[in-house]
């Protein structure tokens, strides 16, 4: 499902701010070399990433699902001066072209990268994040949210990707649609939970914005 056409997704990017060259061309290769590249951020999302890091000011970032390094590098675009942003993707073959974008980057000495299951790597960074990143296995959004949370201090936001599934959230759901369930499960769970504040933004596939309180 498309939000809004295309002339006005064309439109909004145009009057948005213009991604760095870096960043397009890792839109570049992901796209020929890297299966799914769909899954990849984008120029719009991308810089409402930035936005907001820069907004947050933050000393340590979260990311889960590093993907080929498109967002994480637009996250760490609003670091303080010694901050650090962990990223965690399952996949080790990326790892390499994560890490040539990140060298090529302002931020490589910033960036940590981790190659496994997210849900027992957390557990053992000895951090507190004021920024998290969810853009990883949908099915295991509500376990990533409950691990995360426990790295956050009050004033900490929890951004989660892909909230609106295409639109699925809204149509009947499908027999044996695993990812949509958890998805629903997840916007439920979290709309809930007293330790947050949260308001889903319509931004590409839908982008939720939670504060710790």
């Amino acid at each position: 499902m498309h939000f809004l056409s295309a002339t006005l997704e064309a439109y909004i990017a145009e009057n948005s701010q213009q991604e760095p060259d870096l960043l397009t061309e890792l839109a570049r290769e992901t796209h020929l070399k890297v299966v799914h590249p769909r899954m990849i951020t984008g120029h719009h999302q991308g810089r409402v990433l930035s936005l907001l890091s820069k907004i947050i000011a933050p000393k340590r970032i979260l990311e889960i699902g590093t993907y080929t390094g498109y967002s994480a590098l637009c996250l760490a675009e609003g670091l303080q001066k010694n901050g650090k942003l962990h990223t965690i993707d399952i996949n080790e073959e990326l790892f390499d072209l994560q890490r040539r974008y990140f060298n090529k980057s302002a931020f490589g000495e910033k960036i940590i990268q981790h190659t496994g299951d997210a849900l027992g790597i957390i557990p053992q960074l000895d951090e507190v994040f004021d920024l998290v990143f969810i853009d990883a296995e949908k099915k295991q959004y509500p376990e990533y949210f409950d691990v995360a949370i426990k790295k956050c201090a009050s004033g900490s936001v929890i951004l989660s990707d892909n909230v609106l599934w295409s639109g699925k959230v809204v149509q009947p759901l499908e027999k044996g649609d695993k990812a949509t369930e958890a998805l629903l499960r997840y916007n439920k769970k979290i709309s809930a939970d007293p330790r947050i504040e949260t308001v889903v933004l319509p931004i590409r596939d839908g982008l939720t914005l939670s504060r710790v309180l």
